[in-house]
């Protein structure tokens, strides 16, 4: 049986000349068809669901084709999307959420976690089993990886016009809500239905959908959902990363179905001490292997996922082009550290342009003549960790 999988796209909404992020949500989607596009917590966001898929290809001609009637849509008005964890212009103060019960309830309930939902993720779903018990325990199983799949999304180095140090500051923001995290172990269905109405009754969450862990089930679908990475600026990533946890999804699911659920080894403290060195490094310094819990050059973690999950991206037809994606992602480096040089050579206005393209699926930076002063890069905590640009691999076929 082919596995399906779809994707969930979160973009930025800006404005072309200054870079700021504005909230024009509304504007943007007045002519887009709603059970395509949507509207999210901030007015400064617009999310896009894709179709479903058997095929990467298909799921790539799919995203480049959403990705430009949404750019078409926001460039009529005067505006632009990026796709990235964060975008480097942003003021809180300018930003207000969409109208409705449930975003005015949660925006008087989390305050300064509400308010500063100025991010965007990539969200993967993929077909679930019948069997829910098996779906719950496929969570476990694959959790161990998906600190690997944040740190090729990672895109989000700025944070209100300053450079963060990390790679992924969306995932520092994103796990001060109080389901965000990784999802923990649970022998079955039951007990994880359990865990999700007690937290619906303790009042910390009204509703199943705020259900925020890493993966989980969704809860209006019979998929599995990746929930832990940044949006990404290339189309390409998002194919990689799907194709990735389709794969750990297939091999999780094959195993458990030829041996047996095997006990859980238990220790899930560690998935978000390596949810955390994924979102400090990205792709530019050490990752935490998880079949020795040490650290480890990234390269070489996401060398062994590849490897590891094999047999599934042959059995998918996907082993040469996810093969050719990693590849691809190792040798130019993550959003974030392409994002930091655009910075450091030019300004943050510069960096904007680069995500703006990117998103649109462009082949380089659209350069333009400065209109005022540069915006230096302000520099708040670590410094950030270097790495050395490579060759840059043909893109998938179809868009």
């Amino acid at each position: 049986m082919t596995v399906r999988i779809g994707v969930e796209e979160e973009f930025h909404i800006v404005e072309v000349e200054t870079g700021l992020l504005v909230p024009r949500a509304d504007t943007v989607l007045e002519d887009l068809p709603g059970q395509i596009f949507t509207t999210e917590l901030q007015q400064a966001t617009v999310e896009s669901n894709s179709g479903v898929h058997t095929s990467l290809d298909d799921l790539y001609g799919d995203v480049i084709s959403t990705r430009r009637r949404l750019d078409t849509a926001a460039t009529a008005h005067g505006l632009a999307v990026v796709a990235a964890g964060t975008v480097p212009l942003a003021r809180t103060a300018d930003i207000h959420p969409t109208a409705g019960y449930r975003y005015r309830h949660m925006v008087d309930e989390y305050r300064m976690v509400a308010d500063e939902q100025l991010i965007c993720g990539a969200h993967v779903h993929v077909d679930a089993p019948d069997d829910r018990d098996l779906t719950v325990r496929l969570m476990c199983e694959v959790a161990p990886w998906l600190h690997v799949l944040l740190a090729l999304s990672a895109s989000s180095p700025f944070w209100l016009g300053a450079d963060t140090g990390y790679a992924s500051w969306r995932t520092m923001l994103w796990q001060r809500w109080p389901t965000a995290g990784p999802a923990g172990c649970y022998a079955n269905a039951a007990q994880y239905d359990t865990a999700v109405q007690d937290l619906i009754g303790s009042g910390v969450i009204s509703d199943a959908k705020m259900i925020y862990h890493d993966i989980r089930p969704s809860a209006h679908q019979q998929t599995i959902e990746l929930r832990i990475c940044d949006a990404c600026p290339r189309a390409e990533t998002v194919v990689l990363i799907a194709g990735l946890f389709r794969a750990l999804v297939t091999e999780a699911r094959e195993r458990l179905e030829r041996t047996g659920v095997p006990p859980c080894q238990g220790r899930h403290e560690w998935l978000r001490a390596a949810a955390w060195r994924a979102a400090r490094s990205g792709l530019e310094g050490v990752l935490v292997d998880p079949g020795t819990r040490q650290e480890a050059p990234a390269a070489e973690v996401v060398r062994s996922l590849l490897r590891r999950v094999r047999p599934a991206l042959e059995t998918a037809g996907d082993r040469q082009t996810v093969r050719e994606l990693a590849e691809r992602a190792l040798a130019d480096g993550s959003a974030a550290h392409r994002l930091r040089r655009t910075a450091a050579d030019q300004d943050l206005l510069a960096c904007t342009d680069l995500a703006i393209a990117e998103t649109r699926g462009a082949a380089g930076l659209r350069r333009r003549p400065a209109t005022g002063p540069a915006r230096p890069v302000a520099r708040i905590g670590l410094p950030a960790e270097d790495d050395v640009p490579g060759p840059h691999p043909a893109p998938l076929a179809g868009g």
